[in-house]
């Protein structure tokens, strides 16, 4: 009876072994067929997660939480929500690390130049730089966008971007030029959005959750996809 037993207890493990391999099969195609169902609209955007490694960025007054995490975790939500829509993005970085080389002697130098060239390699429509903001009055909240004083598009871009945090995020304020690195690297339309203030506690409370980096995140991806969304129908019509 014993042996008996335990034979039947071993088929039974196996059986449910391979119900979960195939299960795990099924869903991974499932989801790989998703992906390559999605039509592309021919636009490239390079997603940019500020900070990272050694340079923590801001760090929010009551969480604790760096400003280099937050950056990541909407980069990451952006990416999905424009690859689900037929853009192929490219990250600079998708970890918690920074660019640079163990090796090197200014880090921060090199992590921003290692980005430069990832934007360059890419030859993208638009570069967005997610990114967190901090002032000493803790009262002042809301995001807000930076475009190249150089650069009419990314203008229009940031304009548009600005506009729509406004109503989804109930912000009133306008996109600013701003003379960063990011933004002036190279010629390629470029904006840096400023999501929110980690110095203001109430603002930094929605930041560290999921549910609101995710409504961020849609926020960008809205404004560049009433923008390059309607271009590309424009082109294949």
């Amino acid at each position: 009876m014993f042996v008996v037993f335990r034979k039947k207890s071993v088929i039974i493990c196996l059986v449910l072994v391979c119900a979960v391999i195939l299960s795990c099969v099924m869903l991974s195609y499932a989801a790989g067929a998703e992906v390559a169902s999605v039509p592309k609209i021919g636009k490239t955007v390079v997603v940019d997660a500020g900070h990272g490694g050694i340079d923590g960025g801001v760090v929010g007054g009551s969480s604790g939480v760096k400003e280099s995490e937050i950056n990541l975790a909407i980069a990451k939500s952006l990416k999905h929500f424009l690859e689900r829509n037929g853009y192929d993005v490219v990250m600079t970085r998708e970890n918690s690390d920074g660019l640079y080389g163990l090796t090197s002697k200014n880090k921060k130098l090199r992590d921003m130049e290692a980005r430069r060239d990832i934007i360059k390699e890419a030859k993208p429509d638009l570069v967005i730089s997610v990114h967190q903001n901090y002032y000493p009055l803790s009262s002042v909240r809301g995001a807000q966008v930076f475009y190249s004083a150089d650069s009419e598009i990314s203008k229009q871009i940031a304009d548009s971007m600005q506009g729509t945090l406004n109503t989804a995020l109930g912000n009133e304020r306008v996109a600013k030029t701003g003379d960063y690195y990011i933004v002036n690297c190279t010629d390629f339309p470029s904006v840096i959005v400023e999501c929110g203030f980690l110095s203001n506690p109430e603002e930094e409370k929605l930041l560290v959750t999921a549910a609101y980096q995710e409504k961020v995140a849609y926020s960008v991806f809205s404004a560049v996809h009433s923008i390059f969304g309607t271009e590309s129908e424009h082109e294949h019509s």
